[in-house]
């Protein structure tokens, strides 16, 4: 399956194996690759993390991980999970701004810790820039109204995040985000 691929993508298929079966594992949360609703990359809903069938590897893994970290806030934090539904498809008022920043960011942190409890540890930066990427673009999408495909905003060398502890959760099926 894998004759032909750039030590790159064996790498990135490594890693998400590794991230895919911890989550599957652990928390008993299946991933799940299929359609989702355009211009969306992933899907979660507390129960199951569902990636667009159309991403490649180093995507999946990047939307695998950041959809988990949120899959953990819903399940440990009403206001994380108001905030992930409330503005999933519309502008938050200007002074929300700042704790929906914390929310996503803190999603990629928890995604850096669930990195290390799978075992990969060398793609700290990696995370961190998307992190970036995926922050700039909401933080575009909700002053314009422009939806798009969020890998445009990437920019290597953002600030490296610092794992935030996975706390302990029960998977717990909620509305999807995008239900609304």
């Amino acid at each position: 399956m894998t004759a032909g691929w750039t030590e790159r993508e064996r790498r990135f298929k490594a890693a998400y194996d590794a991230v895919a079966h911890v989550i599957e594992s652990r928390w008993g949360i299946p991933v799940i690759i299929g359609d989702v609703v355009d211009p969306n990359t992933g899907d979660f809903n507390g129960a199951e993390i569902v990636l667009d069938h159309t991403l490649d590897l180093e995507m999946a893994l990047f939307v695998l991980a950041h959809l988990f970290g949120h899959t953990a806030q819903w399940s440990t934090c009403d206001e994380a999970r108001d905030l992930g539904t409330r503005y999933a498809a519309a502008a938050p008022p200007p002074e929300v701004l700042p704790r929906i920043r914390d929310y996503e960011r803190d999603a990629s942190r928890l995604a850096l810790a669930l990195f290390h409890l799978a075992g990969v540890t060398d793609l700290d930066a990696w995370l961190s820039d998307w992190a970036a990427a995926d922050w700039t673009y909401l933080e575009h999408f909700y002053r314009t109204g422009e939806a798009g495909d969020f890998r445009r905003f990437f920019a290597p060398g953002a600030p490296v995040l610092e794992p935030l502890p996975i706390p302990e959760f029960t998977a717990r099926r909620w509305v999807s985000r995008y239900s609304f």
